[in-house]
């Protein structure tokens, strides 16, 4: 069995607050050699966060609109990790403020 990678061990940038953030990992490790892959989460309003997205400079670029079914399941897996991982940066463990992370997603991205 492969070692699984650390995303905390890649991560690039990381700018997390109680207004959401960013978090952006190297995917060198995972196969795709200087490409990136970064989450954010936007603030909704009244101590609100909303889902988490992400995105990737592989999927980004127009041209390669052809990448396999194989390369865009593993992109998925992993932007589904990182998506995971930005939530425990951002959910609060409290019993008024903590929510699942499926509760979370199920957020506009967006408050406009």
């Amino acid at each position: 069995m492969a070692k699984q990678i650390k995303l905390s061990e890649i991560v690039l940038r990381q700018e997390i607050s109680s207004r959401g953030g960013g978090v952006e990992i190297d995917l060198t490790r995972f196969g795709f050699k200087g490409e990136k892959m970064a989450a954010y989460q936007n603030y909704l309003g009244g101590g609100i966060l909303g889902s988490i997205q992400t995105n990737d400079t592989i999927r980004r670029e127009s041209y390669r609109k052809d990448q396999t079914d194989k390369v865009n399941a593993k992109l998925d897996k992993i932007a589904l990790r990182l998506a995971k991982y930005m939530h425990e940066l951002t959910n609060p463990h409290t019993e008024y403020e903590g929510a699942s992370f499926e509760k979370r997603q199920a957020m506009p991205s967006s408050a406009y």
